[in-house]
């Protein structure tokens, strides 16, 4: 039986993530950690059965950790949070399954780090959907063959997201800007702005939009879009558990969805 902490329990990939962990007859709910409804049942705040499992503060994830032992921790929070939750599992030797994004440069080296000193398993990604995963091997394909046309990335997601561009749009860009043996990323236009060689990465925020993404290859005369559409979040939560069976079994090291998916 694989032990599950879930971070950002409360929120709304949270409560897919747990949903999913239950229908599992390998995974148990050991601990639901969140910076509200501290103390509730965690399946009352979903609305479910009781589940003995109450909601425990954010702030004594180290302590819930401790007294939980969990296999695996998934988080799904905000970057600054997500810090905290990783260096803490990582501490305690709990494997990780990491969707948050929209980490700095520094943040991501502290996680780095954090991971390979304590020794422990995590696959982190910017999103866990198979098609996703699939879309990236696309554009990389594409990107081969189409070396001299424009490329530009426009991204769509609901209002309440933070960051921006998303993180899979950045995934993508570098994606292609690797297969093109580098290439420098422009975000939005405005004024005089004319187009070179680099990769255009624009972002929509509105409404309910769970996540577009569209690569536009324009060439002279033609022009190909590459595009992914979730259509809900159910496909992130579900290959997050996925990734955390996987992870739950791995030697140590930082992995990707692809190494789960086994389509690198």
């Amino acid at each position: 039986m694989i032990k599950i902490a879930v971070t950002g329990a409360c929120g709304k990939m949270g409560g897919l993530i747990i949903e999913n962990v239950l229908k599992s007859q390998d995974m148990k709910l050991v601990a639901a950690i969140d910076v509200t409804n501290i103390g509730k049942d965690i399946g009352e705040v979903m609305r479910i059965k009781n589940l003995g499992v109450a909601v425990t503060d954010a702030k004594d994830i180290d302590t819930v950790l401790k007294k939980s032992k969990p296999d695996v921790l998934i988080d799904f929070t905000i970057a600054h949070a997500a810090v905290n939750n990783i260096t803490a599992s990582a501490k305690n030797k709990v494997n990780l399954v990491v969707g948050t994004t929209g980490f700095t440069p520094e943040q991501r080296s502290t996680i780095d780090k954090a991971i390979k000193d304590n020794g422990i398993a995590a696959v982190i990604t910017p999103n866990f959907s198979i098609g996703v995963n699939v879309f990236w091997g696309l554009l990389a394909e594409a990107a081969k063959r189409l070396d001299d046309y424009d490329i530009e990335i426009i991204e769509a997601h609901h209002n309440q997201k933070k960051d921006a561009p998303s993180g899979t749009a950045m995934k993508a860009a570098e994606v292609i800007s690797q297969t093109l043996g580098g290439k420098e990323f422009v975000y939005g236009r405005k004024g005089l702005a004319p187009r070179h060689k680099e990769i255009g990465i624009h972002a929509v925020r509105g409404g309910d939009i769970v996540g577009d993404h569209t690569v536009l290859f324009a060439g002279d005369g033609e022009r190909i879009e590459i595009k992914h559409q979730a259509h809900s979040r159910a496909a992130f939560a579900k290959g997050a558990v996925r990734a955390a069976v996987w992870v739950s079994k791995e030697q140590p090291g930082i992995y990707e969805m692809s190494d789960v998916l086994g389509i690198k």
